[in-house]
């Protein structure tokens, strides 16, 4: 939806002037971890309401005002959800008015905000890329999608969320792997399984580093954790796609 002809979101709540304010400064939300707004790299306050309007919009993309009421005041009337999001949105407006934007009756991010989450997946999606900057990715294993709010719409995202976070770990460290960056490879597969220990695919990743590198002893070790725990949590066996990585450099040291 484009925003040119939108309005900013104290303009739409009507505060007069206010869109002025740092109308040209960009802004970035942080969501993984605890809500953070910055401005022109300083940070910026917001009542408990109008985080929760800003972090729906940020992870929900452009929203119908009618239906942002009802996502964050699920148990008051329609009038007085409508009434607390006119609020909300003019407190947002009068000290950040470029980040939320109002077209027709619907919410949107205001051009140039950027947010955490988004880019986490966008890098899951090019995990090659990704793999040339590292530095911030081990913060991912702990970091959760506002894990002190207890929202229901907020749940409903944060497992997706983490699922990006894990598919990123993942990839990055086997692209890693086939770049011979063996540590940073290896340290991004047990961050994943730090965050999971019963995620399987996290153990293969280990795994498969392991082996890329020539390390089959670690390897083997790495499967038999896995299995024993598995085993010890599940009731079950690791799967065929799993127990296959160790088995070919097994009867490759049985042959020779």
């Amino acid at each position: 939806m484009s925003s040119r002809a939108g309005e900013t979101a104290s303009e739409a709540a009507g505060v007069p002037g206010a869109a002025s304010v740092e109308r040209g400064a960009q802004a970035h939300v942080t969501l993984l971890g605890d809500f953070r707004l910055q401005v022109a790299g300083r940070s910026v306050e917001l009542g408990t309401s109008c985080r929760r309007v800003v972090a729906l919009v940020c992870l929900r993309g452009a929203v119908p005002r009618a239906r942002a009421a009802g996502t964050l005041w699920p148990a008051v009337a329609d009038r007085r959800a409508g009434a607390n999001l006119r609020t909300a949105l003019w407190r947002v407006g009068a000290v950040a008015p470029q980040v939320l934007r109002v077209e027709r009756g619907w919410l949107e991010l205001g051009p140039g905000v950027s947010v955490d989450v988004r880019d986490v997946a966008q890098r899951a999606l090019r995990a090659q890329d990704a793999a040339d900057d590292v530095a911030d990715l081990p913060r991912l294993a702990d970091a959760d999608l506002l894990p002190d709010w207890d929202d229901e719409w907020v749940a409903e995202d944060r497992e997706r969320v983490r699922q990006l976070r894990l598919h990123l770990l993942e990839a990055v460290a086997r692209t890693l792997a086939g770049r011979d960056r063996f540590a940073a490879a290896v340290d991004l597969a047990l961050t994943a399984l730090r965050a999971d220990p019963l995620r399987e695919s996290a153990h293969r990743t280990v795994i498969a580093v392991h082996l890329a590198e020539g390390n089959v002893a670690e390897a083997r070790r790495a499967f038999a954790a896995c299995r024993a725990l598995l085993h010890a949590e599940l009731g079950v066996e690791p799967s065929a796609a799993t127990a296959a990585l160790v088995a070919t450099p097994v009867r490759a040291l049985t042959v020779s």
